[in-house]
């Protein structure tokens, strides 16, 4: 096959990539159809730690009817966690999905936000040296609405793993499927409002999201 030839630039290309992923998933679901799920019943996210380290619980937030018809989460958490100085505060969202098997899974926080009137002004990854648990990559999105700024930081996290891409959740949606008989996955997201300099609000996100992924690894199914 010559080297320049269109079939060998399609195998190469991201439509290539995508239709592999499109023909894997049909046959996870096709063998999945064929045997039960292994569905976790982790405990309720209500009963996730309220104080760690140098944060503690400000407020429970309320997540309303509408708004968990959309999510079509399992479960639901939503918490403002201020530091022992009351230099920051760090909100935390979880929406955790039992399987995606049925068409439930997480809407992604780079989508929902321009829809709730939050405008991406930076948007990249960070990695964060966590104790205990090695490097992880989160996606890290500066934000405004009018003269409010916050920094964002959302992953998905499935039984063994944090991932940063929609596209690799898709793919080890489809591995785990396969591998373990499992599509159970959590959004998480750690919201700090910018009160000045955006780089201590991104230094008090990467604090909370050290101190609270151990307790978050343990709250989640393994």
């Amino acid at each position: 096959m010559p080297a320049g030839s269109p079939w060998l630039a399609f195998l190469r290309s991201r439509s290539m990539r995508i239709l592999s992923v499109v023909l894997l998933a049909q046959a996870a679901a096709f063998y999945g159809l064929s045997r039960k799920e292994d569905v976790p019943n982790p405990r309720p996210l209500a009963e996730f730690t309220t104080s760690e380290g140098q944060w503690s619980l400000l407020q429970q937030g309320v997540i309303d009817e509408q708004t968990r018809e959309v999510l079509a989460a399992d479960d639901t958490l939503s918490r403002q966690y201020i530091n022992a100085d009351h230099t920051a505060v760090a909100g935390l969202f979880i929406a955790f999905f039992k399987t995606q098997r049925t068409g439930q899974m997480p809407h992604s926080p780079k989508n929902c936000l321009p829809g709730s009137g939050w405008v991406p002004s930076e948007s990249g990854r960070v990695t964060i040296d966590v104790p205990g648990a090695g490097t992880i990559e989160v996606n890290r999105y500066l934000v405004a609405r009018g003269d409010e700024r916050s920094m964002v930081m959302y992953w998905y996290q499935t039984r063994n793993r944090v991932i940063a891409s929609e596209y690799k959740a898709r793919v080890y949606l489809v591995a785990d499927a396969l591998r373990y008989n499992r599509t159970d996955t959590a959004l998480v997201r750690v919201t700090v409002p910018v009160q000045g300099d955006a780089a201590q609000a991104e230094a008090a996100a990467i604090d909370f999201i050290k101190t609270f992924f151990g307790p978050l690894k343990r709250q989640l199914p393994s």
